[in-house]
């Protein structure tokens, strides 16, 4: 349900998942991709793989409020766990290939971390959204024409449920939006907070 919102929207995201989301919930928004050249998830190892997630959200928000005070600014960012393991995103397709061999099969916790920056004294707003996801093991044709598709390029844990990856979740307990990258019921929770 979209939520009556008393100023300009702007998703802080250069993503077309997270664009695609709020266009299918009904927003009328800006997208201004933030000029941030985002560090390997595996360097936030000195925090928790949450606050890691909230950090680079906020990061990606404030660059954007910054020039438009008169907006609510949305930033996000997504890793997955596998194990202990933070994974980010896949560097080149060698790194997916490791990725979906060796840190795909099992448990994986996907988090993305929320920053909402809002009118009319630039209030904050920060939070994550935790997704368990079991997933099965590819079978080798299934690795390559996972690779070859190229569904994993831009992706924390190098897999998209949007673009095939579905078809090897064994349960999902969670948000299945936080997964593609922005979870759609705690979004809907901030934006009724701010506008009442």
């Amino acid at each position: 349900m979209v939520v009556n919102l008393s100023y300009p929207l702007i998703l802080a995201s250069g993503s077309a998942r997270r664009r695609s989301l709020l266009t299918e919930w009904g927003y009328d928004f800006e997208i201004v991709a933030p000029d941030l050249a985002e560090p390997p998830a595996t360097r936030g190892q000195a925090l928790t793989p949450p606050a890691w997630a909230e950090a680079m959200a906020y990061a990606k928000a404030y660059l954007v409020a910054v020039d438009r005070p008169d907006a609510i600014v949305v930033g996000a960012d997504t890793v997955v766990v596998h194990g202990e393991e933070v994974i980010g995103k896949p560097k080149d397709e060698a790194d997916a290939r490791r990725i979906l061999t060796t840190r795909f099969a099992g448990r994986n916790e996907v988090i993305t971390g929320l920053a909402v920056l809002y009118p009319p004294d630039r209030q904050i707003i920060l939070t994550h959204v935790v997704t368990t996801i079991m997933m099965r093991a590819m079978t080798p044709p299934e690795l390559e024409a996972y690779i070859t598709g190229g569904a994993w390029k831009d992706k924390a844990g190098a897999y998209a449920l949007q673009e095939g990856g579905d078809k090897f979740v064994l349960s999902l307990d969670g948000s299945e939006s936080n997964v593609v990258g922005l979870p759609g019921e705690k979004l809907e929770e901030i934006f009724n907070r701010i506008a009442k």
